[in-house]
């Protein structure tokens, strides 16, 4: 027997469906996704931690699931919400099917649920708090309005590392992975990584195009990372809202500072663009899927991209050094930044993908033509 389940918005809508996942209630922030593959991606993708996700593409789980295919150790998201959950997976690489997935770890999820009309509630009133529950829909839309709203909240701390460590792992080999990234030479550069809940490919994708990486927990002093040495540093995406991570913005701010070079993704760009000088905001339903338009605005070319924030830099609130390299198509925010006297650039999409295309791999060759810039002796980055 199916176990009935309800997802309850903050704005009073209440939809019915069915359990796919572990029992329970759980609330959160309410996003959509639009991704048509890249589930389990979006599923163990550690920026989603604080909200449920709601799959645009109508069947999910077709695929199942492939260990390798984690961005992190374990899902971080609060719950799971889709059109129908597909039991019966087709695919070689699938050690286990999507619903037992999220019963073994405890993610509660909801499917029978018309995601077409939820999308559009959520593009006309932007992203609202929800509760899931498999218990009982009393009360849930109160629960709902009283759960606390994802500004102002710290919740990198909630998603980082304990401890430093290492990480040596590439992308896999064939087309879509290793080959995906030129092959390059010369001197490996040790690249310290500042973990606000960083997702496995953007360390795979250092690793395969030479780099040696460290990975250090959020909070992290800048003095302890420049102890270190390294050629740069990477300031990983991560979930929620920039303003709060003060210490993060102090520790970018030191690292500008030593004239260290820096690349920011998704997380990291806005936290760059705070020691910068410049402000966020949020956005009324974030950016969340596997097929944004972004444009470089040196080149013109168009790349599709991989994206998930829910928070902006604000282009007019950059200081006259700092300037705007890529914009979203859509909406024609702030996607990319570079200073025009420091070693430091930032893009607000996903170049590692994870699922998604590989048009912006690139960025992470240009992260080592800058650290191979900054220190020549150190070797030079043939592509």
């Amino acid at each position: 027997m199916r176990t009935p389940a309800w997802l309850a918005l903050e704005d009073g809508t209440v939809f019915r469906g069915f359990s796919c996942g572990a029992r329970g209630e759980t609330a959160g922030e309410l996003v959509f996704n639009t991704s048509m593959t890249g589930y389990q991606e979006v599923l163990t993708d550690p920026s989603y931690k604080g909200q449920l996700v709601a799959m645009t593409y109508p069947q999910i789980g077709n695929y199942g699931v492939a260990h390798e295919d984690d961005e992190s150790g374990r899902p971080e998201l609060e719950g799971f919400v889709v059109r129908e959950l597909c039991r019966a997976p087709s695919n070689w690489r699938s050690v286990e099917p999507l619903d037992l997935f999220l019963r073994r770890h405890g993610i509660t999820a909801i499917e029978g649920v018309d995601t077409r009309a939820l999308t559009l509630r959520l593009r006309a009133k932007g992203a609202l708090r929800a509760v899931l529950s498999t218990e009982s829909p009393e009360g849930l839309v109160r629960r709902a309005r009283a759960h606390p709203l994802l500004g102002g909240r710290d919740l990198a701390r909630t998603v980082t590392c304990a401890e430093p460590y290492d990480w040596d792992e590439p992308l896999p080999s064939g087309p879509n992975g290793l080959e995906a990234l030129p092959k390059t030479s010369g001197r490996r550069p040790l690249v310290a990584v500042l973990d606000f809940g960083v997702k496995r490919g953007i360390l795979r994708c250092l690793v395969s195009c030479g780099c040696r990486v460290r990975v250090f927990p959020a909070a992290t002093p800048a003095k302890d990372i420049l102890a270190l040495e390294p050629d740069g540093v990477l300031l990983s995406n991560g979930p929620g809202d920039p303003e709060p991570l003060d210490y993060a913005v102090a520790t970018v701010r030191a690292l500008l500072a030593a004239r260290v070079p820096l690349f920011g993704i998704c997380l990291g760009h806005q936290l760059l663009g705070l020691a910068l000088g410049g402000r966020t905001f949020k956005l009324k339903f974030g950016h969340h899927g596997a097929n944004h338009p972004v444009q470089d605005l040196a080149t013109g070319r168009v790349e599709v991209t991989t994206q998930n924030h829910g928070f902006c830099v604000d282009l007019a609130s950059l200081p006259k050094a700092v300037r705007t390299t890529h914009v979203n198509l859509n909406d024609r925010t702030s996607e990319g930044l570079a200073h025009a006297e420091l070693p430091a650039f930032s893009v607000q999409y996903h170049p590692e993908a994870s699922a998604g295309p590989h048009d912006s791999r690139y960025l992470f060759l240009r992260f080592k033509e800058l650290m191979a810039a900054r220190n020549p002796s150190r070797g030079k980055v043939h592509a």
